[in-house]
């Protein structure tokens, strides 16, 4: 039966950087497309997980707040209903598609709303996602600031907004190699983003930034080593440095954990996990408790359906699948399947496309159902380190102030 123990911490986090002293000057504000903000962004987490809520409220604080873009149709009931499954599985994609765009630009313009000019507002788009360009177009004429985007290297995201030069562009990625590469592709488009977020695979939540599970602990993403050889990237092909801020993201948890790596050369932090058990998360009360309960022994890496490793809680649905992960496996060497919900959000699917190196099962119905906070079925990722308040749910306002001053609320 799963359980978790109510209060429990991560006995290790991100390490910190030796012979460092704590600084009580304030941290630099973050200037993106000549736009002070302070340097804290909420990371994108889907399905639903960080909607218009959760986004426009780290925004209204002066953040960036990001809306996870994939299908966000779960937040709005008159969506659901309007893609109840139809016979022709065409038609259900197409409509499936439509009601994901009409959702991302009402979570925009919601977030806008509650944000009323402070901040950003961030889109994440999934690069391995079948419609992320139409996610990344909707969510430029629906007034997105920002776009953000992993999950595979995001080399013709320049070509997308080509015809909205205002929108600043956030790449995802964990290594010096592929920072260098996306450099070089979009300096020939005439091209450079306006942040790179680097995504800690030992640490993060989620979809992590390494090809094979073996390879979540390389050292070769540690921000030790990533930090210092992206500047030194930047140096040798004559960039500078300043004018490209780093992100740095994954098992980030603490003040003292930001200083170092604002003296590494991070010019803000991003969380995910610790934004989406705060108030204004925009999932379920049930999905919050779930995450906040997690110990670390309850956390759990596996290969997503999606083609990369993943970090999640081992709830119910979650033990079930990795008792049968190995036959599953095997199974789709010889069987492959339509896909569940027939709108095919993904590029590449394990369960549909029947590759047996990827994860068997479908994310949409896993993930949907955890925003709901239905524990039997749901799919809960979640970061590896602990999270800064405990198991209390805190107002996002309370954490951003803690990350930028040190200053503990009352709990």
């Amino acid at each position: 039966m799963f359980s978790v123990t109510l209060g429990s911490t991560f006995a290790s986090a991100l390490p910190l950087m030796p012979h460092s002293t704590a600084n009580s000057a304030p941290l630099p504000m973050l200037t993106i497309m000549e736009k002070t903000v302070l340097p804290i962004v909420q990371g994108g987490m889907g399905v639903g997980i960080s909607a218009h809520r959760l986004a426009g409220t780290v925004a209204s604080e002066n953040a960036v707040g990001t809306i996870a873009s994939i299908d966000l149709r779960h937040h709005h009931p008159d969506l659901i209903e309007a893609t109840r499954r139809k016979k022709d599985r065409e038609e259900n994609k197409a409509a499936i598609w439509q009601a994901n765009l009409v959702a991302l630009d009402r979570e925009i313009k919601k977030a806008r709303e509650i944000a009323k000019g402070r901040g950003l507002i961030a889109v994440n788009v999934m690069r391995a996602v079948s419609q992320y360009k139409e996610y990344v177009r909707q969510s430029c004429e629906s007034g997105a600031d920002a776009i953000v985007m992993g999950a595979g290297l995001p080399l013709d995201l320049p070509d997308l907004v080509a015809d909205f030069p205002r929108i600043a562009l956030f790449p995802i990625l964990s290594d010096v190699r592929g920072v260098a590469l996306l450099l070089k592709k979009w300096m020939r488009k005439k091209r450079l983003p306006e942040a790179i977020v680097i995504e800690h695979p030992a640490y993060a939540g989620g979809h992590l930034g390494a090809m094979k599970q073996e390879e979540v602990n390389d050292s070769r993403f540690d921000f030790q080593t990533v930090i210092p050889g992206i500047l030194e990237v930047f140096r040798d092909m004559g960039l500078e440095a300043e004018k490209i801020p780093l992100i740095p993201a994954g098992g980030i948890h603490s003040h003292k954990q930001v200083r170092e790596l604002f003296a590494l050369g991070a010019s803000a932090v991003q969380l995910g996990t610790a934004f989406a058990v705060s108030e204004e998360g925009d999932a379920a009360p049930a999905f919050k408790q779930i995450l906040l309960s997690a110990t670390e022994e309850t956390v759990v890496e596996f290969m997503s359906c999606a083609g990369l490793p993943a970090r999640a809680v081992r709830t119910p649905w979650l033990e079930k699948y990795l008792a049968r992960e190995k036959m599953l496996m095997k199974a789709a060497e010889t069987k492959s399947h339509q896909c569940t919900l027939a709108w095919d959000c993904l590029l590449s699917c394990g369960l549909r496309d029947a590759n047996p190196k990827y994860g068997q099962f479908c994310i949409d119905q896993q993930l949907s159902a955890a925003v709901l906070g239905d524990v039997q079925r749901g799919l809960f990722f979640r970061g590896k380190s602990r999270v800064p308040f405990g198991r209390a749910s805190r107002p996002a306002r309370e954490l951003i102030h803690y990350l930028l001053t040190g200053e503990m609320p009352k709990l």
